[in-house]
This record gives structure tokens, sequence and C-alpha cells, in this order.
């Protein structure tokens, strides 16, 4: 895998939020589509790729108890516990690649903004047979479109559209919807992403 926790740390020791054009204020799309699942407050939620995302305050202000953030990088999850403060202690914290990731538990819902996007085609499929086996609900994802960048923090991604995504998950998931959306990064660039929201057959 390209992206190697060495690369991510020093991403997360070097760079602010500000500096970074994935920070999202307020991960609006993520939030709307996690709602769309109608599950129970206290259903286990896990982000991927979480690092220092603000998703895990807005999910916490909104009254989910069972949230999970993955990310490689030790530095920014210390960052995100070091913004929540007390709360930090509510949240559980993985500090793993998805690729060496071996849950212990099972998730109603799995987010993923912009991890996917980095997998080989081989990785990618490792990433579908393990969300099929832990999921129990649903799946939000985001990658880059066909219309997105075809680089991120200098590593080399692939793009995907909605029907691509449809064809790995549609064996364990149905596309309940899905659209496109213009992601504004913190220095005034555009990013076109890919969302998908599907629910577990």
């Amino acid at each position: 895998m390209a992206n190697s926790k060495e690369h991510w740390e020093g991403v997360y020791k070097t760079k602010s939020p500000d500096q970074v054009s994935w920070t999202q204020v307020e991960p609006i799309n993520s939030l709307r589509l996690i709602a769309d699942f109608n599950i129970a407050k206290d259903a286990k939620i896990i982000d991927i790729g979480g690092g220092d995302s603000n998703l895990v305050d807005f999910l916490l202000t909104q009254g989910y108890t069972d949230i999970t953030v993955l990310d490689i990088s030790g530095e920014a999850l210390e960052r995100a516990k070091a913004r929540l403060g007390d709360k930090a202690s509510q949240v559980t914290w993985i500090e793993s690649s998805i690729t060496d990731f071996v849950p212990t538990e099972k998730y109603a819902i799995w987010h993923d903004l912009a991890v996917f996007h980095f997998l080989t085609k081989e990785e990618a499929k490792q990433y579908v047979d393990l969300v099929s086996k832990v999921v129990k609900k649903g799946i939000v994802i985001a990658t880059f479109s066909k219309q997105g960048p075809l680089k991120c923090s200098g590593l080399d991604i692939i793009q995907y559209n909605a029907e691509d995504l449809n064809t790995l998950l549609e064996q364990s998931f149905t596309l309940e919807e899905s659209f496109y959306d213009d992601h504004t990064t913190p220095f005034s660039t555009t990013q076109n992403f890919v969302y998908c929201r599907f629910l577990k057959k």
C-alpha cells in the first residue's frame, strides 16, 4: 500500500487542518447519509480514516454513543482527542491501516471518506470482503470521482464513479443513493467526490 504510516504521520506532524485538502468544517454530506439509515443512537458506527476529522464531534453532539475512529496515523488521532477533550473518552480509537485492521466486533454503519481511493485493486477486494463480514446495516463511502484529482497528498489514487463502486459492493449491498459533490478545500480549490450509501442485503 503506497500510503504508508510514515507518510501520514509526517503529514499530520507538519500540517495543520487548514493546510490539508480534506478538511471539512462540517461534514454535512456524511452526517445526512448516516442519519438516513435511521439507526438507534447506541448503534455502532466506525469512521475509517477518520483522523482528526470533525465527523466524530458532530456525531457525539447528535447523541450517538458508540463511535469508533480508525486511522493509520497516531498523530491524527491524538489531534482529535485533544480537540474533543473530556469527550474523547466516549470514543474508541484504533491506530491501524485499513489493510491491517482485524475487527473484533461488527458495526451497524461503516463510514469512509477518502480512504478507499488510495487502495490498490487487490486491497480494494480485501476491503470489500471485510465490510461484507463486519457491516450489519450499511456503508457510506466517498471517493474522488472520475472528474476529481488523480493524486492526494502526493500519492496516486484510483478514481471511481457510482457504477464502479456498486459493481464492487453489489454482492452484499444495495446502492440506495449516490451523488457527486464539489468539495471546496481550505485553500479554495475544488475536488469532485462521488458519495454512495449502501444498505446491507
